[in-house]
């Protein structure tokens, strides 16, 4: 019989490999000092599995997860994580690793995991890892953390008290210029006039109004499959439904002429995916630099003012240090706040953050959310920062919501 005891959450920080962790685990060894998994079966709910399933299907045509025809790589991230779910379940195993669980999850998705998650732990034992206290599921009570390559139990409070004390000064020094003189974009930067979007009628968008002036500060909140994915694409320019609609591009109606080029050289983008690109070995002084060419990789020779204002950059963060280290070799807390600063350091009239939290942990949130702050308070930069999730100590000064309906998400801006 399954109780509580042999359910257990692992808190991973930013600096642990989790990677090799979660590798370690599927093949048994890290499980063996908490279950005996000889004759056990056992499976993996983690974006990795998404990820290894949807590689099956685009190499080998291979539907083990969804159907032919309707495969995992046309879902949303919330679609995904359900189907691999129910997936599992049918494959009774005998316990699951589950991994940043409600990342990338809106509300009702978050809900409804947590709901067969507990209904699957009367029979199977789950191991989660997390790098997020308030997602420990609430039927586990056994927490540990790693410390010197070993397991340690924890209590919450103290689990809560170890990852609580961020220093919000931490980026004391100021953001650095921009290279040369802002030529400044009328207001508004971008807007909507009574869009909508459908696709193979099927509804979209319905009548979305929504106007961002230089310098704002606004989240972008939604549902799964609500939208806001279309909505950036159309901002970004890759979305041909934005011809013909009645939009503004740093002060530019769309279709007047601009390419796409010229539209995405004024945007700065970052999501958790980003990393993946960057898979050669590249320092981090050179990371910064290439932001000023949009180049994954830095194959032109930079000015001066160009280094030194990337090392300005590295020492607001406090890297200056480890200019000559290799982006790869950080961890992935200072890896998104590498990315960060190579989206900045042209001083985009736009910085676009999709889902940019997802993975980090509550310490590296803190963090990550003090430098976006930062960055909105002292730049002419606009922000759209894309999450289901309301980080604490992040401070947008105003959200614009989407909410499906039968003929297309509507929007609103929210008090």
């Amino acid at each position: 019989m399954i109780n509580e005891e042999n359910h257990i959450a692992i808190y991973v920080s930013g600096t642990s490999n989790k990677e090799k962790i979660i590798h370690e685990m599927t093949d048994g060894r890290l499980l063996k000092q908490w279950i005996d998994t000889t004759n056990l079966t056992g499976e993996l709910y983690s974006d990795l599995a998404v990820s290894y399933f949807v590689e099956e299907e685009l190499t080998h045509e291979h539907f083990e997860v969804a159907e032919a025809g309707r495969g995992l790589g046309t879902m949303s991230d919330g679609e995904k994580k359900k189907k691999l779910l129910t997936y599992i379940i049918s494959k009774k195993p005998d316990y699951v690793i589950i991994d940043s669980v409600f990342d990338h999850l809106d509300i009702a998705s978050q809900s409804h995991i947590a709901s067969r998650l507990k209904e699957l732990s009367k029979t199977t034992i789950i191991i989660q890892l997390t790098g997020r206290i308030d997602d420990i599921l609430p039927f586990i009570n056994k927490i540990f953390v790693t410390e010197n390559n070993q397991f340690i139990q924890i209590t919450p409070e103290e689990l809560f008290k170890k990852v609580s004390s961020v220093n919000n000064e931490i980026f004391s020094n100021p953001v650095p210029p921009p290279l040369y003189e802002q030529v400044m974009i009328k207001d508004p930067l971008i807007k909507f006039s009574n869009v909508h979007v459908n696709y193979d009628d099927r509804p979209i968008l319905n009548n979305i109004n929504w106007e961002i002036n230089c310098g704002q500060f606004w989240q972008l909140i939604g549902p799964n499959g609500s939208g806001k994915s279309t909505i950036l694409s159309m901002i970004i320019g890759d979305n041909p439904k934005a011809y013909g609609q009645d939009i503004i591009l740093f002060g530019n109606k769309k279709g007047s002429g601009e390419s796409v080029w010229e539209i995405k050289e004024k945007i700065g983008y970052f999501n958790s995916s980003m990393i993946h690109h960057f898979a050669r070995l590249h320092s981090i002084e050179h990371m910064i630099i290439s932001g000023f060419f949009d180049t994954i990789g830095l194959y032109t020779k930079p000015s001066d003012m160009q280094i030194k204002l990337a090392n300005e950059w590295l020492n607001l963060i406090g890297l200056s240090n480890q200019k000559d280290k290799h982006f790869l070799n950080l961890s992935i807390g200072h890896q998104r706040l590498i990315l960060i600063a190579r989206a900045m350091v042209k001083h985009p009239p736009l910085l676009i953050l999709d889902e940019p939290t997802a993975g980090l942990d509550d310490h590296d949130v803190a963090i990550f959310s003090a430098l976006v702050n930062k960055i909105a308070a002292e730049s002419n930069t606009a922000i759209i920062y894309v999450s289901h999730r309301k980080e604490i100590g992040l401070s947008p000064q105003f959200i614009f919501e989407l909410t499906p309906a039968l003929n297309g998400s509507e929007g609103k801006i929210l008090n």
